[in-house]
């Protein structure tokens, strides 16, 4: 990849149901018209449009990145989550990322999201995979929007630490005074603790113009009314598919947040082989087929079932 200035790692698709519009087939002519070398899908708690981002992509001779922007638990205050953006290194981390957030959606979902649960990220399951701070939403930027360096301090060494080499400051800058004040504190963080910053925006829909069609999306998803004055407005008109030239006048002041866009994409590149079936192997007890294990697990859950749906023995 020849130097491309920067290179997009925040990209949510209409498979980010409740707040964005963008098609990934017109997510990649934007793309392709900038001339952009790479770009990453990262829809929210899930990667079910990764298959056919994937095919767009390579069609078009771009390369694709898979991201996850994902929750996490927040075990001080489980009402207000942490974000995290994840993105594969490489399949082990492609991997890694599938068994999350399926983890999280079996075992941690809360108020209709799957959260990511601290204790989960450890060497294995982080293996591969590069992640970003998540800017204002991130535990970081809450803390630094807290005014509490301390805390944020704490909250970038540990996330170091689960990522190591791995783990870049995420700065924004979408139209949002909380933007730019998480934006130059953690510039000033980076500095202190010796940290890579990266420089990423926000693309929830492909033109300005499109803004109020996203904010209606939004709207419905919230049951909310779009001409309620007091509703509350999550999203700016800014947050549209950035050409490389706006992002490089937008971080003219941050040039090496610019630079680690570029340098994460080329830390990003594995192939996907798709157009086969792959089962996964079903071991059995020694001695019983499968048919005979899966009689046998049917009527163990049977069992089970009943006892939860008439906890009476004499009804069951």
């Amino acid at each position: 990849m020849s130097d491309p200035g920067y290179v997009h790692l925040r990209l949510r698709s209409e498979y980010s149901i409740s707040d964005s519009i963008v098609r990934i087939d017109d997510a990649m002519a934007a793309a392709a018209a900038d001339q952009q070398p790479a770009l990453a899908l990262s829809d929210s708690a899930n990667l079910f449009g990764w298959v056919k981002f994937y095919r767009a992509a390579i069609a078009k001779g771009i390369q694709p990145l898979c991201g996850l922007d994902s929750w996490v638990t927040n075990p001080e205050e489980r009402d207000r989550p942490h974000r995290l953006l994840l993105l594969a290194a490489d399949l082990a981390g492609y991997r890694n990322l599938c068994q999350l957030i399926s983890r999280g959606w079996l075992e941690n979902e809360y108020r209709g999201r799957a959260e990511l649960h601290p204790g989960w990220l450890g060497a294995d399951q982080t293996r591969g995979i590069i992640a970003l701070s998540g800017a204002a939403s991130g535990e970081v930027g809450q803390w630094l929007l807290a005014g509490n360096r301390s805390r944020a301090e704490e909250a970038a060494l540990r996330l170091s630490g689960l990522f190591p080499g791995s783990f870049y400051l995420e700065v924004q800058r979408h139209g949002t005074p909380e933007s730019e004040s998480c934006t130059r504190e953690s510039a000033r963080l980076a500095v202190r603790l010796g940290l890579p910053l990266v420089a990423t925006h926000p693309i929830q829909f492909i033109a300005v113009d499109d803004f109020r069609a996203h904010e209606a999306r939004v709207c419905i998803a919230d049951g909310e009314m779009l001409a309620n004055p007091r509703r509350v407005r999550r999203f700016t008109p800014e947050q549209y598919f950035k050409s490389r030239a706006e992002m490089t006048d937008l971080f003219a002041d941050l040039p090496e947040a610019l630079a680690n866009s570029v340098e994460i994409a080329r830390r990003c590149s594995f192939s996907m082989k798709l157009g086969e079936s792959r089962l996964p192997a079903f071991p059995t007890p020694e001695g019983m087929g499968v048919d005979e294990y899966l009689r046998r697990l049917s009527a163990q859950g049977l069992v089970a079932r009943m006892a939860k749906l008439f906890p009476d023995p004499a009804v069951r």
